[in-house]
């Protein structure tokens, strides 16, 4: 009956059906998107029993009622016929946010298909260059097209997750998606000879590893379809609306929507080339920071007549040199948000991001997954190539054979007759990569936030909280698996975290009593104001020292302070007598809270750093 009370009460205080846009839940929140979030009194949500606090992320309203989320979903969901898709929020937004955040929300779901082929890019330069694999090898000719498929195919990929966004029938998505890369089309753009569909002229493009002509695509068919659906038939619908809905999709794919980006970039392509013969250092810097959203629109195919002039061995001045920045400057923003980031998965995601940009020259995983999805990051790599180019532009670097820019295809700004080429190629490289890193770290990223952050988010938000562990010892915070003693390591024994000290006082963590006190002095039992139970237990087996090395200043019963000292231990003593020292923090009735959630990335905790939270 809980669940059912207190989801009524959400309901009225976030304003009902008529504020409620979208529902959905994580693994402790209830996530809203609310059409006015300022008619809602966050104090009065935080009153309702069962919620442990709100907090407002990307345009969302975050309930937090903890692990039990998914039972008061079910039971708000009865209030209203609410849709788990989100939606646009009345927070004014530009087109190009608009936009950033359509490409990124549908692009998500592709960058481990993404990071995977980047991935074995970079194991096809790689395992050449050792001597591991030929060349002219079948396996090589496989793992090629392994790598490729992930982006050749981007735009059927595109179709399924675009037409769940905007509400299309996947399938009939992903089928616009195959005409657009079917081998006879392709086939037709590579013979150029003019082809029609009922009289109406098709631009003959490459459409493979295009983002944004699928995306429009995909966004008017939720336009087709309801046209179809309201004017056939009830009879004849599922005999004549996919027809109908196909035929013309697929036209206004080929003949409208996807020559947009052709058209687009030949007028870029011109406008660049004009800037060129007045200033080649500005054209070359514009093509520079601009290169990564040519890319994304799938405009860089209007500048192949120069990437074939290029692989005729006739230096490259403008194209390739371009994209020897822009492709670094992606490598280095992911790196650098890998370093930066709190969440684990976003660290590993660019990380793996960063060294295919850097090492292979597949930016795609980096810029749909990274760069683009934080903005800032792409702010930055779009300065730093912006400030590169105009430095390749000055100094006239040129590049000799047709290869995708990175760090490992550099050779292919070596000419025997122009010494300095090859150099400023590097300090092009290297300037990328510092500038790059330095403006993304400076700029840093608006994470979002896991749901242990927004927990400890809530909890840190008082001073006072009863449920806030401070660190009892200052020291080197580990995760209670790493502890060498399987009681604590299994967490039999309740969960927490362990501390590796460095000074000889442990302190009361939060303001409670003494409610055990070992007479060995090893180990420590508090009870917090808000009914936590807590083991201090200082050392491994220390229980074999019988009290020597440790000192009590409090007993059983003692009220305490936090930051009041409890023990004095020689620790110097206790290593002395062959015994680990670190000290495992347990909450041992874990079981009558929600969530016991340690704070993590935290090397060395003073007394006053929180370390532990329960809800």
């Amino acid at each position: 009956m809980k669940y059912q009370q207190t989801a009524k009460e959400i309901y009225t205080a976030v304003g009902g059906s008529e504020n409620i846009q979208t529902a959905t839940h994580c693994i402790t929140r209830l996530r809203l998107t609310l059409k006015n979030q300022n008619q809602v009194n966050d104090e009065e949500v935080k009153a309702i029993p069962g919620v442990m606090g709100v907090m407002k992320k990307a345009g969302q309203y975050h309930i937090i009622l903890g692990n039990d989320v998914a039972n008061y979903y079910r039971a708000f969901t009865k209030l209203g016929n609410f849709s788990a898709e989100p939606v646009a929020s009345t927070e004014k937004k530009n087109v190009f946010e608009i936009l950033i955040d359509v490409i990124s929300g549908c692009m998500s779901p592709l960058i481990p298909a993404l990071l995977g082929g980047g991935m074995v890019k970079v194991l096809l330069i790689i395992l050449p260059l050792i001597g591991v694999l030929s060349e002219t090898s079948s396996t090589y000719a496989v793992l090629s097209f392994f790598g490729d498929a992930p982006f050749y195919f981007m735009p059927v990929m595109l179709a399924f997750t675009a037409a769940q966004k905007f509400g299309v029938t996947p399938m009939l998505a992903v089928a616009v998606g195959g005409i657009m890369l079917h081998p006879n089309f392709a086939a037709m753009v590579a013979a150029g000879d003019p082809v029609s569909i009922f009289g109406l002229p098709i631009t003959l493009a490459s459409y493979g590893s295009s983002v944004i002509p699928i995306l429009i695509m995909v966004w008017l068919m939720k336009y087709i379809e309801a046209f179809f659906n309201r004017i056939i038939p009830a009879v004849m619908k599922n005999l004549l609306q996919p027809l109908a809905v196909l035929l013309l999709s697929g036209v206004i794919a080929l003949v409208v929507v996807g020559p947009l980006g052709t058209f687009a970039g030949q007028g870029l392509s011109a406008a660049v080339i004009w800037i060129q013969a007045k200033a080649g250092w500005l054209a070359l810097g514009l093509m520079s920071a601009l290169m990564p959203l040519i890319v994304m629109t799938g405009m860089h195919w209007a500048f192949a007549p120069i990437f074939l002039i290029a692989s005729a061995a006739t230096p490259d001045v403008l194209i390739l040199p371009a994209m020897l920045a822009a492709n670094i400057a992606q490598g280095a923003a992911a790196l650098a948000v890998s370093m930066k980031a709190k969440d684990k998965n976003l660290k590993q995601i660019a990380f793996g991001a960063g060294i295919s940009a850097l090492l292979a020259g597949v930016t795609e995983p980096a810029l749909y997954g990274v760069t683009l999805k934080y903005k800032k990051p792409l702010y930055a790599a779009m300065i730093s190539g912006g400030l590169c180019g105009i430095f390749m532009g000055i100094t006239g670097v040129e590049s000799y054979a047709f290869a995708v820019p990175s760090l490992v295809a550099l050779p292919q700004f070596i000419n025997g007759s122009i010494d300095g080429n090859f150099i400023n190629a590097c300090i092009v490289a290297a300037a990328s990569i510092v500038i790059t890193f330095a403006l993304t770290w400076f700029f840093g990223i608006e994470e979002e936030v896991t749901t242990a952050d927004a927990v400890l988010e809530v909890v840190e938000s008082g001073s006072s909280d009863p449920k806030k562990v401070l660190a009892p010892v200052k020291g080197k915070v580990i995760p209670l698996e790493k502890v060498n003693d399987s009681a604590f390591s299994s967490k039999v024994m309740g969960q927490g975290i362990a501390i590796i000290p460095e000074e000889n006082t442990i302190v009361a963590p939060f303001d409670g009593t003494v409610s055990a006190l070992f007479p060995t002095k090893h180990a420590i039992g508090l009870t917090s104001e808000a009914g936590m139970e807590l083991l201090v237990h200082v050392g491994i087996d220390t229980v074999e020292l019988n009290g020597k090395y440790f000192d009590s200043l409090v007993a059983v019963g003692d009220t305490v302070k936090a930051g009041q000292p409890l023990l004095t231990v020689d620790f110097a003593g206790v290593k002395a007598a062959g015994y680990d020292t670190v000290i495992p923090i347990v909450v041992t009735n874990s079981d009558t809270f929600i969530d016991v959630v340690p704070k993590d990335e935290m090397k060395t905790a003073d007394y006053e750093d929180a370390v532990l939270y329960v809800i």
